[in-house]
């Protein structure tokens, strides 16, 4: 991007999806700005001004993305866009609902005007008229995913919208629900459904009108964060709000939980051991708001400042009969250096995106927590750093590990392999709205790291990033996604933007491998569009993705050379209540055949048994299905698994848990 397009794109991506100070100094000295422009030559083709621009050359040492898969040339179009795909199909898809459509392609309409000043909180007029459609359409993106038994819950900047996916391949709309905040991530437990909001354009009620723009500041008058910031208000909402979700098509708000920074993202955590009540972290990453506002907020540095709102998560406590009563009741600092007490213990320690890749800068914020109960930890993805955190108290989480890389901008999400010895981390580089899978930029930037997990210590094993090239107009970097349940493997099905979804092998977590994918061409070929996948998550036999400018697509796996049709069944005997990927569960596969079959498959892949021992393990179990295990049958089984052995590392597991099913097997 050229210096206007990255000046208002980035700042409004700031105000937007990272949830920064209001854009009310952008607007400010724009006529100044504009003023310095009107001596350079006019491009021929205004939207030349704002085209994306080819990266710079690739870093020496460092390896680019491969220009000759056919991804990377695909025809562009909003909603006629080229496809491909490898290793998975897609169902069905659905367009946004109307009440999250800008409904207009003029960009000095009223509905953009009044949709960009509370996008921006500044004043749209000074925009340029090529991008002014492009920051408004943020106000409407979609974003994170929930799910609970039949309905698949859509957050969306503007609100939420819930479908009805009994039939996946005829996935419909149920409702949807207007309230603005951003970013409108989701999650649901029994009759509840929770939502961040995190932009000052929330409203306690969920009205839509916003507030008003603060008044100019006066001639010569330097923009700052504290003239910069909306006026305050009692009736602005920015934190984690509850709904009763018992009726499904009228949710109802029965809490509004307020915090310093909005949230950003959220994370539901259900204890084990209290039933009573869930818990939220809330990661927040936007500006502090006024203590005028909500009593207690302070932006402060912590040298001066014991109560800063920065370097901290909040933590919501959401008693589950009582759900109004929901408060928060700690503000761990999970930053803090345990020798000194100092708050701002933790920092990037030094990237590549800095001006100074060797200065380093303190890490104040989480981006995204993933928790896993049944272990004990939480990966904390913290903008400067990646953390382990001790949550067996939910609500004092104690920090155990700390990472840091050079290779990364912005820490952003995490997964966890389902027996809790790896964790996956990702990299926002560029914020999202950056193009950042071009032929130059490194594999290194914008990947996913991952880290063995021993003795609560987190130690580097190597990187994956979509190793396709993408187009300079589309947005491409590690986004979000989760496991998908094939025993004796860890695989991830993850959103990349607009570099669509790839799913990854990282069973070895030296080697990691892409084994599926599909992409779609960029949305606009000369001009960068945010849009491409939110969220790429598994849920009970399909994969949904959560377009953010198109709507909504459903696939389902295919088999190939790196994923069978049995481990593909063997991943569909896991159904599960309730998704909300952050919480992350424990997968317990049943002693079924078809597990069996898909354990059998990987050790043939994998030749750690004899051909002739596959095919008499194939033939024993053919004849127990077949004859729905007949007492004859499991004897067969029983005898089969004796003469079962050998094998190491992830192959040594497989044996164990293909002779478990043998012994004790069902269909």
């Amino acid at each position: 991007m050229n210096a206007r397009i990255s000046r208002w794109a980035c700042a409004a991506l700031a105000v937007a999806m990272l949830g920064l100070a209001p854009l009310h100094s952008f607007a400010q000295d724009a006529k100044s700005s504009d003023a310095k422009s009107t001596s350079k030559a006019q491009p021929k083709d205004e939207l030349d001004e704002f085209a994306a621009q080819p990266a710079p050359p690739l870093p020496a040492g460092m390896t680019g993305a491969n220009v000759n898969d056919p991804r990377f040339k695909l025809k562009p179009g909003l909603y006629d866009a080229g496809e491909i795909a490898m290793g998975m199909k897609r169902l069905t898809s659905l367009k946004k609902p109307d009440a999250f459509q800008l409904g207009t392609r003029d960009p000095n309409s009223a509905k953009t005007t009044e949709t960009l000043k509370q996008v921006i909180a500044g004043d749209p007029s000074k925009i340029p008229a090529p991008l002014k459609l492009v920051l408004a359409d943020l106000g409407f993106a979609n974003s994170d995913f929930a799910f609970q038994g039949k309905y698949l819950f859509q957050g969306n900047f503007y609100g939420v919208s819930i479908y009805d996916i009994s039939n996946p391949a005829r996935t419909s709309l149920v409702t949807t629900m207007v309230c603005p905040g951003g970013q409108g991530d989701v999650s649901v437990y029994g009759h509840l459904m929770l939502m961040s909001v995190e932009m000052p354009n929330g409203r306690v009620d969920c009205g839509t009108q916003g507030f008003p723009l603060n008044p100019p500041l006066p001639e010569g008058t330097k923009p700052t964060r504290e003239n910069s910031m909306p006026a305050a208000s009692k009736d602005r909402f920015r934190g984690v709000r509850v709904f009763d979700i018992s009726d499904i098509k009228n949710p109802k708000q029965v809490a509004a939980v307020q915090t310093c920074r909005g949230s950003h993202t959220h994370t539901l955590l259900v204890d084990p051991n209290d039933k009573d009540n869930v818990y939220v972290y809330v990661s927040g990453t936007s500006f502090v708001r006024q203590g005028e506002e909500l009593a207690g907020c302070s932006g402060g540095t912590p040298d001066k400042d014991e109560n800063t709102a920065l370097f901290r998560i909040d933590v919501i406590k959401v008693p589950v009969s009582h759900p109004q009563d929901a408060a928060i009741v700690s503000h761990p600092r999970v930053f803090m250096d345990a020798r000194t007490g100092a708050f701002n213990g933790l920092n990037n320690g030094g990237s590549h995106e800095d001006k100074d890749p060797a200065k380093k800068a303190d890490t104040n914020q989480c981006h995204d927590i993933t928790v896993y109960p049944q272990i004990g930890l939480a990966a904390g993805a913290c903008s400067g750093n990646g953390l382990l955190l001790d949550i067996k108290d939910p609500v004092n989480p104690k920090r155990v590990d700390a990472v840091n890389d050079p290779n990364y901008a912005y820490w952003h999400s995490a997964s966890f392999s389902n027996d809790g010895t790896k964790v996956v981390f990702t990299d926002e580089w560029g914020g999202g709205l950056g193009a950042r899978c071009r032929p130059n930029d490194p594999l290194k930037w914008g990947a996913d790291a991952i880290f063995a997990i021993k003795d609560d210590k987190l130690n580097f094993e190597n990187y994956y990033k979509l190793p396709a090239a993408q187009g300079d107009t589309e947005n491409c970097v590690a986004h979000n996604g989760s496991l998908i349940p094939v025993p004796g493997r860890d695989i991830e099905v993850q959103a990349w933007y607009q570099g669509g979804i790839s799913i990854m092998d990282f069973t070895d977590p030296m080697k990691p491998f892409e084994i599926a994918y599909f992409d779609r061409g960029p949305i606009d070929p000369k001009m960068l569009i945010l849009g491409g996948d939110w969220s790429a998550y598994w849920y009970n036999g399909n994969i949904y993705g959560s377009e953010i400018s198109r709507g909504l697509d459903v696939f389902e796996l295919l088999p190939s050379k790196f994923l069978t049709q049995n481990e593909i069944e063997a991943a569909k005997t896991i159904h599960v209540n309730e998704l909300n990927v952050q919480d992350q569960q424990r997968i317990e596969w049943p002693s079924k055949l078809i597990v069996a079959k898909a354990y059998l498959d990987q050790l043939e892949r994998s030749q750690a048994l004899p051909s002739a021992k596959i095919a008499s393990l194939r033939k024993a179990i053919n004849s127990a299905e077949k004859s729905k295990l007949a007492a004859k049958d499991v004897e067969k089984l029983k005898g089969e698994a004796a003469g079962v052995s050998g094998g190491t590392g992830a192959d040594a597991k497989r044996i164990e848990a293909l002779t478990a099913i043998l012994n004790n097997p069902t269909v």
